[in-house]
Parts: structure tokens; sequence; C-alpha cells
């Protein structure tokens, strides 16, 4: 799936309530709909003026509702679906938030995960090794990935009031037209364009 509009994927983004990580909601403690307001929530209050990391925030989980099951490659997959409407980086920025959690494992060992998430992580592959760990650092993006992968992790509070989608609209038509602009002439950088 491609996502060719703001409204396909506001759409998509409100059947995620109800929805959850694992198919027999034995997961994360709240829903995908709930997950992405809160994550791209905490990005917003610690990178307001970073559009593209909030939106990716909201989107990272799109995968689990596309194909359910696939831990291994949600982010692979709601990073596809992203790309055409929300550009490079925020695609990028998605499938980098697997293997920031790969990286924070090695670089952090001690970091709590939720249950959830320290499962799911043997079917990504593990803890990186200090090969995939130094190439990941090399990435112009592996930053903002952790930050995104901080907020992924945060973001999974029962009852938090983290706002409504329609709250984002305004957020990812901006994205959408910045990536529209831009076009093909844009290269992830640690920054955006």
């Amino acid at each position: 799936m491609e996502l060719r509009s703001v409204e396909e994927l506001v759409d998509l983004l409100h059947a995620c309530r109800g929805a959850w990580d694992t198919p027999d909601r034995s997961g994360d403690p709240v829903d995908l709909h709930d997950h992405a307001l809160q994550t791209a929530a905490l990005l917003r209050r610690g990178h307001p003026a970073d559009k593209e990391l909030q939106v990716a925030g909201l989107v990272h989980d799109i995968g689990h509702l596309l194909r359910p099951g696939d831990d291994a490659g949600h982010a692979d997959l709601a990073a596809d679906a992203a790309r055409p409407l929300l550009g490079e980086r925020v695609s990028h920025l998605v499938r980098l938030h697997v293997p920031a959690k790969r990286y924070l494992a090695t670089a952090s060992p001690g970091r709590g995960l939720s249950a959830q998430s320290a499962l799911t992580l043997t079917a990504q592959g593990g803890a990186m090794t200090p090969r995939e760990a130094a190439a990941f650092e090399r990435d112009p993006l592996a930053e903002d990935a952790v930050t995104l992968r901080q907020a992924d992790d945060a973001g999974k509070v029962v009852g938090l009031d983290a706002g409504v989608m329609e709250d984002w609209r305004t957020v990812l038509e901006l994205v959408a037209a910045q990536h529209s602009r831009q076009g093909a002439g844009y290269r992830p950088t640690a920054r955006g364009w």
C-alpha cells in the first residue's frame, strides 16, 4: 500500500483505534491510535520545530495495521506506505525505528523496554553487533531515529490524553506539501529539508 493523500492517511490513523501491535492484544498496553498520538506528542514537546520527526512518530507503527503480526517487517511496510506522501526523511526515520531499538539494546543494555518490545527485539534481530552499531551511527538520521525510538518506548501510557488525531491534520498537510514541492531533489540529512 502507498498512501497518496492526507485524507487516506488520516483515515488509516483513525482505523488504528482498537487495533493493537499484536493480533491477540497481548502486546503493549495501548492501541496503535493512542500510541501514535503519544509518540508524536512527545516528539512535538521535545522537538517543536521538527515536523517531519513528529509525523514519523505518528505513522511509525501503521505497518502493524497493514499487516498484523509482522513484527519484523512492520517498519519497512510503514516506511514504504508513507514515502509517496510524506517523503524520504519521514520514511527513513520510520524504517530506522526498529534498528534504533536494536542499537539502543547494544549501546544502553540496561535500558528498559516494554515487555512486548523486549519480546519482539529477538524477532527483529536482537541487539546489534559492534559492526552493525557502527554502521547505524554513520547514518545521517541515526540521532533522530534514536529520538524517535525513545518516544516510541515512552508513548505507551494507558489513559494519557495526547490529543486527537484531527490535531495532526495540518501538520500532515504541511509535511506532505513540503515533500510535494521538494520532490526528488531531497537527500536525507540530520535536519531534514
